[in-house]
């Protein structure tokens, strides 16, 4: 840990902060002017590394090596508009979270593109010319392009800047940024507004990939890797604050380079490698700062989006008619393995369906009725896992007992971090949950000795007399029916209808003497409890367990499935929880570039359903039912 080597580091720090600016400076640009959660915004870093890889091959490594960096930005900038105006255009008026699982098909479509057009080899650009060699600092040698890095960061932030408060569409940006219905009542062209910055956005994450050519190679891996560094920095920096973006990306990035400086160190005779630390470090920081200051340290409450989607109405009991539908419907399940005897398959697919029903009934539990968006549901199915098979393997504890005492271990991860997650909303409170999720994720992912690393638990079988799968289905069943329905049944008592009059008006509730956050937070336990069922259920399922059951990737599968089949009915998250799953595992069977067909599926059906599936298909049972009721009436009358 010499002094050289500490400053070596903080360089290193700020030309990644620079790099990461770029992405995050496009990011906070989109969401404060048209409310888009992109996903897809690591996905136009990723295409511009690519892009700037095959035009540095045709225009040669020399002089045609810096336009073609540049013409790379200006294509990715065109890809963001070509998006904006053939999909997103149509959805303004849908749900914010609606339009994220738009962006998410995104993803999978491009990620496939990209594989398909370059392969799936990593692709190592060539040195910068006249940048490949390097400088000598404190007897220790620096890249000479890491030194341009760090230049380049604080001549886009001042350009960008310029561009925002020195000219008319920097004001008009502004003032979308405050209140963008307001400036179309004024006479703005608010879609090309929204097509100019959403081209802008995603040009200066281009050029951010772009520039990652000479010091990394390209992989199909970037899209995810960026998004999740993106949102913490401009989580960090606060929506839509471009300094605070540049700001949040120093912190960040200087945070990692120290750690990495300190590796390991003995604190007190116990070792601490802190090298480590830079897997969470940014998720820390996140959720430090947004239990701090909850908008972020530039940032300031956004004001309310005036495009809340279709009015919910008031949940109703269910019918007799619905009842018996329900329990043939149970019945039918119930006969699955008798009729599929032949195809073990079937019912292995079919207690996957299952688990991922009561995984997404969990999360819209606390989405719906409650009003929290979570980004990190992830983390209450891998503490039930978990959970569910260290008590077997550690303890020696029978598998029954396991599965009693694994949904208790996710309530308790949920009460410690609900408490924190309900002092926030929107936005900021789905990324202090993806914070801790990942927290969680690398603390699992790294104790090798308590949870087996990155490799995980094997060996982790339900008891004798669960060996078949046949009655392992039907224990399945019970147990799944029996969460869904238990949180079905909170939600039609007392607690349920303060929960949702917390949801509809905080203002009102609390002047009738509900303590909304207090609600908020048993519910984000009860979530907690029947997505560690799920997690148990799987962990027993499958024989092993691995740190994949808590990534980013689980927690956004739970949102797609919860915002597929709608957020405003009971029966939705089982309905795209079972679309989903059908459709992922279908899918991928049958071609090679499955997650492109997934992905415009989806986007299929975010274009005909805009409140789900379930949702639309309770919309045309409601018209149908309104539709007769006047000629009942005139018959009665008659």
């Amino acid at each position: 840990m010499s002094f050289s080597g500490f400053i070596v580091q903080l360089l290193n720090g700020l030309a990644s902060a620079s790099s990461l600016f770029l992405v995050a400076a496009g990011l906070s640009l989109i969401f404060g002017v048209t409310r888009i959660v992109n996903f897809a915004h690591g996905s136009f870093f990723m295409v511009g590394i690519y892009v700037a890889y095959t035009l540095v091959e045709r225009l040669g490594t020399g002089f045609g090596f810096w336009p073609a960096l540049v013409v790379a930005a200006l294509a990715v900038g065109v890809l963001g508009a070509l998006i904006e105006v053939v999909l997103l255009r149509r959805i303004y008026k849908s749900p914010e979270l609606f339009q994220l699982l738009a962006t998410f098909a995104l993803v999978l479509v491009i990620k496939d593109a990209v594989l398909w057009l370059w392969g799936p080899d990593e692709l190592l650009g060539p040195r910068a010319p006249g940048l490949s060699g390097s400088v000598a600092i404190l007897g220790r040698q620096f890249p000479s392009y890491d030194l341009f890095l760090i230049v380049v960061g604080p001549v886009v932030l001042g350009l960008v800047w310029m561009l925002l408060t020195r000219t008319r569409f920097g004001t008009l940006v502004r003032a979308a940024t405050q209140d963008r219905e307001m400036v179309s009542a004024l006479g703005v062209n608010q879609a090309w507004l929204f097509t100019a910055v959403f081209a802008l956005g995603a040009m200066l994450a281009g050029l951010g990939g772009a520039l990652q050519l000479p010091r990394e190679p390209a992989t199909l891996e970037m899209d995810l890797n960026t998004i999740g560094a993106a949102f913490v920095v401009v989580v960090v920096g606060g929506m839509g604050s471009i300094p605070g973006a540049y700001a949040a990306a120093l912190l960040i990035a200087e945070i990692k380079a120290i750690c990495i400086w300190l590796g390991v160190v003995d604190v007190f005779g116990i070792s601490v490698s802190f090298s480590k630390l830079t897997l969470v470090v940014d998720f820390l920081v996140m959720a430090v700062v947004l239990v701090w200051r909850p908008w972020g340290l530039f940032g300031r409450p956004q004001a309310p989006s005036r495009y809340v989607g279709m009015q919910e109405e008031p949940l109703r009991r269910p019918s007799k008619t619905y009842l018996v539908a329900a329990a043939v419907f149970g019945l039918v399940l119930a006969a699955v393995p008798i009729f599929t005897a032949d195809s073990p398959y079937t019912t292995v697919l079919m207690i996957d369906l299952m688990i991922a029903a009561l995984f997404a009934t969990s999360l819209h539990f606390i989405m719906g009725p409650a009003g929290m968006h979570s980004f990190g549901h992830a983390a209450y199915f891998g503490l039930g896992a978990y959970g569910a098979a260290l008590l077997v393997r550690a303890s020696g504890m029978p598998m029954e007992l396991a599965l009693v005492l694994a949904p208790l271990v996710a309530a308790a991860g949920a009460f410690v971090y609900g408490w924190f997650a309900v002092r926030l909303s929107g936005v900021y409170l789905a990324m202090l949950t993806l914070a801790f999720a990942q927290i969680t994720w690398a603390i699992t992912y790294q104790w090798d000795t308590f949870t087996g690393g990155s490799n995980g638990l094997t060996g982790v079988w339900p008891a004798a007399w669960l060996a078949d799968k046949r009655v392992y289905y039907w224990l399945t069943l019970v147990l799944v029916a029996l969460g869904v329905l238990w949180l079905r049944r909170v939600l039609f008592s007392p607690f349920g209808y303060a929960l949702r009059a917390g949801r509809d008006s905080v203002l009102r509730a609390d002047a009738i003497g509900i303590d909304v956050k207090r609600m908020q937070w048993a519910a984000f336990v009860m979530a907690g409890a029947a997505a560690g069922l799920a997690g148990a259920l799987y962990a027993f399922s499958k024989g092993s367990i691995s740190p994949e059951s808590l990534s980013v990737g689980k927690s956004v599968d739970g949102l797609v499935m919860v915002l597929l089949g709608g957020i405003q009915t009971l029966a939705g998250p089982v309905v795209g929880a079972v679309t989903f799953t059908w459709l992922h595992d279908t899918v991928a069977r049958n071609t090679d570039y499955w997650r492109a067909m997934l992905g415009g599926i989806i986007l299929l059906l975010v274009l005909l359903f805009p409140q789900g599936i379930a949702g639309f298909a309770k919309q045309l049972f409601d018209r149908r039912r309104h539709s007769k009721d006047p000629a009942e009436l005139k018959e009665a009358k008659a």
